[in-house]
């Protein structure tokens, strides 16, 4: 099975997830009744039917293509994709920690002014961003499976799916378990590691167009561990990992760790900024 593709849906519905959760549980705190569970629901529905449509018109419109096109765009979805990682990360370093207090804040007001029309539209929101990121973040393991791997590729999908419906209950259950801050902390590295696996992915796909030059190795690993094997194979597809890189992965490996930190280190004083002129102007008062 393929780790890449575990972690991906573990990840992306372990996101939506938490969105229905949170607002199950603020319609239940309210009271609101079966009324606005149908809301609810028909929103997760309406979002998953959006996701499943554009899953097909994306992998539709690669069969019209001819194989070098199709190889193309493939290149550009997994540059999209690793650009999507980051920007995941960047919003959960901004929001993840007030996203409860967020909602249920918003909800009530929405509520008022809306019906229950505003919880369907979160719901729907919420699970069809997270569909469509995951079709674009998987396509190309879509697109290039063969006929005999894809039983490979549906059990790999079952298994994320399965896991982060257990993640999701841990994380339910209570801090003792699984923490909720620990569990954003971890799947932030481990989001960043496997958005470089994705850019180092592009830039093999630009070597082999010729775009890039190739180059002899600049070191090799294989004898402590080969990315061609099992334990080798799966930690390349999780971090970009390659036992024996070009100057082409090298530099690919330096613009997008220099990149991400870059960004990250422009959010944290960005959101210092933000808060400094809020407690100033509380401690005037």
């Amino acid at each position: 099975m393929d780790g890449q593709i575990i972690f991906i849906l573990w990840r992306e519905s372990v996101e939506a997830l938490l969105v229905i959760g949170i607002l199950s549980g603020w319609l239940a705190h309210e009271g609101a009744g079966r009324r606005a569970a149908r809301f609810l629901w028909g929103g997760v529905l309406t979002g998953l039917a959006l996701a499943l449509a554009f899953a097909l018109t994306l992998l539709g419109f690669s069969k019209l293509l001819s194989a070098g096109l199709r190889q193309d765009v493939m290149t550009v979805m997994v540059f999209v994709a690793a650009g999507l990682i980051v920007q995941m990360v960047v919003w959960m370093r901004g929001h993840g920690r007030t996203l409860k207090r967020d909602l249920e804040a918003g909800l009530k007001a929405a509520a008022m002014r809306q019906g229950w029309w505003a919880v369907f539209i979160l719901a729907m929101a919420a699970v069809a961003r997270e569909g469509s990121e995951t079709v674009v973040f998987l396509y190309g393991s879509l697109a290039a499976a063969k006929q005999s791997e894809m039983t490979g590729v549906l059990a790999s999908i079952t298994v994320g799916f399965a896991t982060a419906l257990a993640s999701y209950v841990l994380l339910r259950a209570g801090a003792r378990f699984l923490p909720w801050r620990g569990f954003f902390r971890v799947s932030e590295v481990m989001l960043l590691l496997l958005g470089a696996a994705l850019f180092t992915t592009g830039v093999d796909d630009l070597v082999s167009a010729g775009i890039l030059p190739f180059g002899t190795p600049l070191w090799d690993m294989s004898a402590l561990l080969d990315d061609g094997g099992r334990l080798g194979g799966l930690l390349s597809a999780l971090t970009g990992y390659r036992a024996a890189p070009d100057m082409a992965t090298l530099g690919g490996w330096v613009i997008y760790w220099a990149t991400v930190a870059g960004i990250l280190h422009w959010q944290s004083r960005s959101l210092r900024w933000r808060r400094t002129p809020e407690q100033s102007a509380g401690s005037g008062g």
